[in-house]
This record gives C-alpha cells, structure tokens and sequence, in this order.
C-alpha cells in the first residue's frame, strides 16, 4: 500500500533537517519490496510496542514494523502557482501524496536566516496556503470551462459537477481550503478526481530549535497568533526540534528521552510525526506472529479480512476461506492461542469480519 505524507515549506524553516531525521528511521528495503531509491522519498518505520511486545511473546528471528513513506518536497516560494522558483516542480510533486505536513520555523537565530528576513509563522503559513489555493482555483476554473460542453450535451451528471465547481470556486477565492468544506459522498467522489491540493489534509509542524530563541518559550505574541491561526483552521499541530531529532536519531531509544530532557526540547518528536500522519491517511496495523517473524501490517481502517489478507498477496484475498482473529493485549495477557481458543477470545472470522487496529491474524486460505 502506497501511501505518503508530503513534507512542505519555506527555505530554512527545517524541512530537510525533519526529512533527514525521519529517515534515520528507514526500513530496510529487503523486507518492502516497493521501497524506491528516490533520495527525497523515505519509507519510515511506524513506532510500534505492540509488536515488540508480540515478537517478544513467539520468540521470532525477525520482526519487521508496519511503514510509511515521507517525501521531501522542494522548497517553496511566492509565484510558485506561476511557475516561479521550483514551482512547477512542488506543486506536481503535492498532488502526489496523500497528506501534507507542512513545517513552520518558531524560532529566531540570527545564523539561519529567514528567506522573507524575519520570522513570522502565520506569514509564512498564509504564503504556502494561498499557493495552493491560486493552484486550485486555476484547475477549477479549467473544468469549469470544459465542464460547459457536456453540460451543453446534457451528459449524465454534467449539471451537478458545474454546481460544485461553482461552489468551489467561491470557497477558494475566499481564501479557504477545499478540506475545509463539508461534502457528501458524490461531491468527494469528483473532488478527489480533480485531484486538489487544498483538498488534502494538513499537519503543521512547528519546528522549534534548542539553540535558538523560541517563540513559544518567549511568550511571543507570533506564537501565539499561529497558534490562534492553526486552531481556526481545525488542523492538527505538533512541536518538535528538527535539528535534535536529526542529532539523536542514531542514539539507541532507551537514551533518547534524556537527550531530549538535556537539550531542552518539547516534548514531541519524530515518532509522534509520524504515529499522527499514519492516522491521518486512515491506516491501522495488525499482526502476524510466529517463531520465523512477527510483523506488522499496513491496511486502511475498515478493511475486510480479506482485504487485509492482500496485504500479505492476492492469494490471501482471492483464495480467502477464513481467518482466525484476536487482540493483540487479549494474546499477550492469556499467554497462548490455545488458552485463548478455551476462552473464546480467539474467533475464526469470515468475509465479512472488520478488522481492527491490533489485531493478530491467521489466514486461512
């Protein structure tokens, strides 16, 4: 399953510094086959105790984690709607990922200049944002335009398109992001087809910097006015420092939280990045376990048992008879499938079973 998470910014804000710490974090490629040699794309483990716990559990020669890819998309720049700087190039490579996590610098040093010469977060915010929407509404007013024709030959559901065109372009040139709308099942349906960059969703990263002179710390009304922003946009945020991140990757984990508390960095970090942008592309994880390897696996929330069998290969979707289900903790805290199945906790579950996040499968095919 190919699902990615597109890192955005201005120049020096930090995005390559976050990238870079995220990849320290790379699986290795023998066991994702779909791994790319992309230098700006980075296939990143999902930090995980359930399967650790698990793999300890069946004693397994290997344990490989669920993942996610991160991009690292060229820095941006105003016109960048009109092709200036690498426009052309971020624009087509944000249309190609699924959610956007978007770094904002809030922190001052005087070593690192600002690419606009001072450091105002909901400026630099604004300046991305409205790139987007300039883009948008270039693609919506194209359709518009083609959209004419078949309304004129009174296609099938021609009528209804040039109506939500119509409303998003309003919503667009008020200066709002198409995800902020509320739309039904059909509307979601074509504005997915017309794949817009304001209809994707949007973490905010809000790079801080132990070094330097944070604006949160500081009290600063730039703070807290990006903040204010953020909030008003119903987006999610998080706060971490790059640079430490990028620093303390290579340390072992047990180490890391002290390295954190010695540097003086908040309390968020790349795992928390990156647990958050695997819920927001609406993925969840289950296992399997054995002596020869416990791993876990990526599908969409919702999934069938089926569907999530191809995960593993076809095989396991196409040939599905039955699986044998159960909660990861319900495995851990019974202490053995078969102490599980006297129990009852262990279900053997067909077609039409929902798989949730945790569970521990055994596909029977």
């Amino acid at each position: 399953m190919s699902l990615s998470i597109g890192i955005v910014g201005l120049p020096n804000v930090g995005k390559s510094t976050l990238f870079n710490a995220l990849t320290k974090k790379a699986v290795a490629a023998e066991n994702f086959p779909f791994c790319t040699i992309d230098p700006s794309v980075g296939v990143v483990a999902v930090p995980d105790q359930r399967l650790h716990r698990l793999s300890a559990f069946s004693n397994s020669k290997k344990t490989i984690p669920a993942a996610v890819e991160f991009v690292d998309i060229a820095g941006l720049v105003s016109g960048a709607s009109k092709g200036e700087g690498l426009g052309n190039q971020f624009l087509a490579n944000i249309r190609e990922v699924d959610v956007i996590a978007h770094v904002v610098r809030i922190f001052d040093n005087e070593n690192i200049i600002h690419v606009h010469g001072a450091i105002k977060p909901v400026s630099d915010i604004e300046i991305i944002n409205l790139e987007l929407i300039l883009a948008d509404e270039q693609t919506v007013a194209k359709r518009l335009e083609s959209i004419e024709k078949e309304v004129r030959r009174n296609e099938k559901g021609a009528k209804e398109e040039k109506v939500l065109l119509e409303r998003l372009a309003k919503l667009l040139a008020s200066g709002k992001m198409v995800h902020s709308g509320t739309w039904n099942k059909e509307e979601a349906r074509i504005i997915r087809n017309l794949h817009l960059l304001t209809a994707k969703q949007m973490l905010y990263v809000l790079n801080r910097q132990s070094d330097g002179q944070n604006l949160d710390e500081l009290a600063d009304e730039r703070y807290k006015e990006c903040i204010t922003y953020i909030t008003n946009l119903n987006a999610p945020y998080i706060e971490l420092d790059a640079s430490v991140e990028a620093e303390i990757a290579h340390v072992v984990e047990e180490e890391r939280e002290e390295l954190r508390r010695e540097l003086s960095t908040s309390q968020d970090n790349v795992d928390t990045l990156i647990k958050r942008g695997y819920e927001m592309l609406g993925l969840i994880t289950y296992f399997t376990t054995g002596e020869l390897e416990t791993r876990g696996w990526t599908i969409k929330k919702g999934a069938t048992a089926p569907e999530a069998g191809a995960a593993i290969h076809n095989d396991f979707k196409d040939k599905f008879i039955r699986a044998d289900v159960i909660a990861w903790d319900a495995l851990l805290e019974l202490g053995s499938y078969v102490a599980a199945r006297e129990k009852g906790m262990l279900k053997t579950v067909g077609k039409d079973y929902v798989m949730n996040d945790g569970d521990v499968v055994e596909f029977k095919i």
